[in-house]
């Protein structure tokens, strides 16, 4: 009984391995990104940078960042 359970986890421990093996391999023939992946992690990037800058020029945003900046250049040192 004790021969056949260490089988089966040896063959458990070869398909994982094998399948390990597969995946790391696949990682190394896949890296980098191609031109469309750029072109939509660019597109993406601005388009989070122009909604980003929107809300930190808006004025609620604005004057709470003054109000902000204006208690710590007040602090007593």
């Amino acid at each position: 009984m004790q021969v056949r359970e260490r089988g089966m986890r040896g063959s458990a421990g070869r398909r994982l391995c094998g399948w390990w093996r597969s995946r790391t391999a696949a990682a190394r023939r896949d890296t980098g990104m191609s031109t469309t992946e750029y072109a939509m992690g660019t597109i993406a990037a601005a388009a989070f940078a122009a909604v980003l800058y929107k809300v930190l020029t808006s004025g609620t945003v604005s004057k709470a960042l003054e109000a902000v900046i204006g208690k710590a250049l007040d602090a007593p040192f």
